[in-house]
């Protein structure tokens, strides 16, 4: 499919276009999209989108004017293909207000709004036609004087874990991210007895408190003997990424009792990951009653032109997230963590990594 270009048709009367311009009110944005539309919406900001050769589109910029007003408005493709093809004022500002009936320009099926939002969707810029109407909505002062925020929170779909999971698939997800050599170093420094192949936790006897408390410090001491393989080696993204969330949960529920053992201590850490699936969600509240797990939502919406900012998910910032610990001894001994906080064994400026991409 080519692209489509407005044509311009002087013959054609003037009565739908010339009842806009006496009726509606200057701030409205039928008015500034008529207006600004060439400006914002040429042709060369879409030719990526088409071949060069094929049957003719629908000028693109009468469908980013439909899709803005789309929107704007709150309708479906549906509706919004019919209010074009029936509402002047819509037609006036995709500048079409007095297109004969039967014209691509004057009426078009909803599929066509389906396969322009794929192609846009596919395109190195799939946001452009957002982003070039809100440039020059503040430019003109439309947008961007008062602004109402509200928050949501989305849950993930990914089941919380607990600490002995999480540490447990760390190692997993390690072994499972080196390369052979690597892989065959690390396991070897390995001493439970685990071939930490499958997915879930570890055999216990979950009843007894003793056996919880060794399975917690045997992972623990495990999880360092790994990272002490670690040292001196190069390690590509994935191994490095993987490491460093296996120092994340190592270090966020763990503390070092006075006779040398390791336990998972009372409370909850702040930015605490929760699944070694999805590192990025976290615990959340939106109110003292009411937890969840996943991240929350943003939107601005300025009141009076009715715009909205893109909405954006946010997790914790990166200072509060944790890199891999620094062993600093020279035997092949277990670090000695220092006390119950993992910022005093974990520095607490390096960027969380992207979610590994291993099972379970």
């Amino acid at each position: 499919m080519t692209l489509g270009r407005q044509l311009r048709r002087p013959e054609l009367p003037t009565a739908g276009a010339r009842w806009c311009e006496a009726a509606l009110p200057e701030g409205s944005v039928y008015r500034f999209l008529a207006r600004e539309r060439t400006r914002l919406f040429p042709s060369e900001l879409f030719a990526d989108l088409f071949q060069p050769t094929g049957r003719r589109s629908v000028p693109p910029s009468i469908l980013a004017v439909v899709m803005v007003l789309q929107r704007l408005e709150g309708l479906s493709d549906r509706e919004a293909v019919d209010r074009f093809a029936f509402d002047v004022r819509w037609r006036y500002a995709a500048g079409v207000a007095d297109a004969v009936a039967g014209e691509e320009t004057a009426s078009f099926a909803h599929t066509v709004l389906v396969d322009f939002r794929a192609r846009l969707r596919r395109s190195e810029d799939p946001d452009r036609i957002f982003r070039v109407t809100c440039q020059l909505a503040r430019q003109v002062g439309l947008v961007g004087l008062r602004r109402v925020l509200d928050s949501a929170p989305l849950e993930d779909a990914v089941t919380t874990q607990d600490t002995v999971t999480m540490l447990r698939g760390a190692i997993r997800g390690l072994l499972w991210a080196c390369p052979p050599e690597l892989k065959a170093k690390v396991r070897a420094g390995l001493q439970r007895e685990d071939d930490y192949a499958a997915p879930g936790k570890p055999a216990c006897d979950w009843t007894d408190r003793a056996a919880r408390e060794q399975l917690v410090d045997a992972l623990v001491r495990d999880a360092y003997r790994a990272h002490f393989a670690l040292r001196g080696e190069r390690l590509d993204p994935r191994v490095a990424e993987a490491a460093t969330l296996l120092a994340t949960v190592t270090g966020q529920d763990i503390e070092e009792t006075p006779d040398g053992r390791f336990r998972i201590f009372e409370g909850t850490a702040p930015d605490r990951v929760i699944s070694t699936v999805d590192p990025q969600a976290r615990h959340g509240h939106k109110t003292a009653a009411h937890g969840y797990d996943g991240y929350k939502a943003h939107v601005a919406v300025d009141p009076i032109a009715r715009s909205s900012a893109r909405p954006r998910c946010r997790w914790p910032p990166p200072a509060t997230r944790w890199s891999p610990p620094v062993c600093s001894t020279t035997s092949p001994q277990i670090p000695k963590a220092v006390g119950r906080s993992p910022r005093r064994w974990c520095t607490a400026t390096a960027p969380m990594a992207p979610a590994p991409t291993w099972p379970g």
